[in-house]
């Protein structure tokens, strides 16, 4: 059996655009947010949103992207899921995928919140049977009690992202593509629903996660890489990337959020490690 990892070579993600008609007025357009402007060989004006992607994951790997919105990074998620092939380089990934880049992909808005949750879940590669059997611990999860027989149209957004994640970090994937659109929900059940993702986390080969927290990208990494215009600007461990990126005010954030988690397993370490009580003899 093949072993779950991740592969590029070169590679490269070109969009064309055909109604261009001077490269100058698309470059004033486009040049500051996302790729480089250039032309292909059919002399037609190209967005080259990846440049010379070169990376090798395998399965453990647990990989965060930084960099400004347009950066690129969402354009290599999907690069990764097969939703985009690349135009010149290679790409090759071995093992289950389950993208989530849009957490309300796959829903209906007309069907209730219980007949969503198996959508959803067959949507990110689960059978129904599987999700049969993980519906009601779900249902417990979004803490939304009947409106879960209401058609899903009738629901707030925060309501319709705790339907999305309690699917999401429910599934078991083999590779983890992750695009965080979070942040409907209140403090509280976002604090919940982080928890749950870290089990996730632990329950995924490999992790690729794009997001603009730094915090939550410590919780979760254990490296990362800086896209900048399309290209890889930096890898490595998350402070050292987060320093690059952001200033070492950003770098000393990231380090005390890493101390405090190697404080925390240390501690959940001893107490698994020490005697149970009631072994002394009696």
């Amino acid at each position: 059996m093949s072993r779950v990892s991740i592969e590029t070579r070169g590679a490269c993600v070109d969009f064309p655009i055909f109604d261009a008609k001077t490269r100058s007025l698309k470059k004033a357009f486009l040049g500051k947010a996302g790729g480089a402007i250039g032309r292909n060989n059919s002399d037609v004006v190209v967005v080259e949103a990846l440049r010379d992607i070169t990376m090798s994951l395998q399965e453990g790997d647990r990989v965060g992207l930084v960099g400004h919105n347009g950066a690129g990074k969402s354009t290599l998620l999907r690069l990764l899921s097969g939703i985009y092939e690349p135009t010149r380089g290679s790409a090759r990934v071995t093992g289950r995928v389950a993208p989530v880049f849009d957490l309300g992909v796959g829903m209906d808005p007309e069907i209730s919140g219980y007949e969503n949750i198996i959508i959803r879940g067959m949507f990110l590669g689960m059978s129904r049977k599987q999700m049969l059997a993980k519906v009601d611990e779900i249902a417990e999860f979004t803490e939304l009690g009947d409106y879960l027989n209401m058609p899903l149209r009738t629901y707030s957004t925060g309501m319709r992202v705790r339907v999305a994640l309690g699917v999401v970090t429910s599934i078991d994937p083999e590779i983890l593509l992750l695009d965080e659109g979070i942040g409907a929900v209140d403090a509280e059940f976002m604090k919940k629903a982080r928890v749950r993702l870290q089990d996730l986390v632990a329950r995924s080969g490999i992790l690729v996660f794009a997001s603009h927290s730094n915090e939550f990208l410590a919780q979760l990494c254990d490296q990362a890489m800086w896209i900048d215009h399309g290209q890889i600007r930096e890898r490595g461990g998350i402070e050292q990337v987060v320093r690059a990126y952001e200033g070492d005010e950003a770098g000393d954030h990231v380090r005390t959020v890493l101390h405090e988690l190697e404080l925390e397993r240390n501690a959940k370490s001893g107490s698994e490690t020490a005697a149970p009580a009631g072994t002394n003899g009696a």
